[in-house]
């Protein structure tokens, strides 16, 4: 493979930072250092499966330690599993979305390179175990989630609290927006949709800051689902709301998660918005690193995840969307979400490895 002699020179730039300034990494990633060190197209036909394999290993990494009530070991499970996986993969990948800065978790951290560097350069965002807490009570809808599109096609977010609103496809462009109130949304979809307020179902994240968001939706009527963790399941369960029964999903969590979320609505088709809230001069710092400047802007589904992309997410619970991860002799039986968002595509695939 020929490297050009700007990628040396970025590289060596890399190294200096890396060995003078350790805690600038993530800088140097944000200003564009590091770079795809060829330029073959991103070929998500041929990728599709390979992505599938490494949401697949990770589930079945994880799901040995379902109900054992240790998180963290279930965590680090599927991301040794998915880091193994991906790295077997021909790919010049970096991960934009990830388990936090390196000097802050020892996971598949911001900016990390990961591939044979034999491919095309590429932006993965992905949660290796969404849901760590509900693994290891053994609790419905805990995931693996992981998104791979061309270098940039995805939004750095930083790891900071982001609104949320998600609905399903076949509704009109904006029939809601962030700027509405919870009742005015419910109101709206339920006219949009042809039915009452109370045939509308609500998805919400279970934490105190959502009470106020709550009691308002109540006085809709409407139906609400609430959930102890895993928002992209929440999000994704809109795109399939005859089977899952959740018509729109609100409130506030983690900015990543809300990236990987629009990437399987890019996928499954809906609309998503979300917009980056921040508690402190720290978490705008982290934004302005990632080279956000706008602090108030309002995201589209097509603004955070910007090109085509594939998604996969396979099941380490049982869930509305997914099967858990089940064991059947000595063998070990996942199912896997995989989707192309350029052609739309959605496949379902059932997967059973020989486990001893």
């Amino acid at each position: 493979m020929q490297v050009s002699p700007e990628a040396v020179i970025k590289k060596m730039v890399l190294c200096c930072i890396m060995t003078e300034f350790p805690a600038m990494e993530n800088d140097a990633y944000y200003l564009g250092i590091y770079t795809m060190n060829n330029t073959a197209d991103f070929a998500d036909r041929m990728l599709s499966l390979g992505l599938a394999r490494v949401s697949e290993a990770a589930a079945i990494a994880s799901a040995k330690l379902i109900g054992r009530g240790d998180e963290k070991a279930a965590d680090q499970a599927a991301v040794n599993a998915m880091r193994k996986q991906l790295n077997m993969l021909d790919i010049a990948g970096v991960v934009v979305i990830g388990e936090g800065e390196r000097d802050e978790a020892p996971m598949l951290f911001i900016g990390e390179e990961v591939g044979t560097g034999n491919g095309p350069g590429v932006d993965i965002a992905l949660d290796p175990l969404e849901g760590t807490t509900l693994t290891a009570k053994d609790m419905p809808n805990a995931l693996t989630v992981i998104a791979m599109g061309p270098r940039g096609s995805m939004l750095h977010a930083p790891d900071v609290y982001m609104d949320k609103l998600a609905i399903g496809p076949g509704y009109p462009h904006d029939v809601v927006t962030i700027g509405m109130s919870p009742k005015a949304r419910v109101e709206a979809l339920a006219a949009a949709k042809g039915c009452a307020t109370d045939q509308i179902t609500v998805c919400v994240l279970e934490r105190p800051r959502h009470e106020a968001m709550i009691a308002e939706l109540r006085e809709t009527g409407c139906a609400i689902r609430l959930i102890t963790d895993g928002d992209v399941a929440g999000v994704i369960h809109c795109a399939e709301a005859e089977k899952t029964g959740i018509d729109m999903y609100m409130g506030s969590g983690g900015a990543p998660e809300g990236v990987l979320a629009a990437a399987a609505l890019k996928g499954m088709g809906g609309q998503f918005y979300g917009r980056l809230t921040f508690r402190n001069n720290d978490e705008r710092g982290r934004a302005s690193r990632a080279g956000i400047t706008d602090f108030d802007r309002i995201y589209t589904r097509d603004e955070l995840v910007t090109e085509d992309v594939i998604f996969a997410a396979t099941g380490v619970t049982d869930g509305s969307i997914l099967a858990g991860t089940r064991k059947d002799g000595d063998f070990m039986e996942t199912e896997t979400i995989l989707m192309r968002s350029k052609t739309g595509s959605v496949r379902r695939i059932k997967y059973r490895q020989n486990n001893q």
